[in-house]
């Protein structure tokens, strides 16, 4: 689905900074769903399920292409 403006992106970030700003946007997104967590009172291995669901969902969407 977002795979052809990710790789369009990329292309045009070129690999080296694509990659670093990717990885951010993923720790930033991850520091989130650990935040929520906290505030609820989540167990952590519910919340290592959601990371996981996210990073997959990523892939199925075309965002990590």
């Amino acid at each position: 689905m977002f795979a052809p403006v990710v790789v369009l992106v990329r292309r045009v970030m070129g690999d080296p900074k694509f990659i670093k700003v990717r990885g951010q946007a993923i720790a930033l997104h991850s520091q989130a769903i650990t935040r929520f967590c906290n505030k609820f009172g989540i167990d952590r291995t519910r919340r290592q399920n959601w990371i996981r669901q996210a990073r997959d969902n990523g892939k199925k969407l075309g965002l990590l292409a």
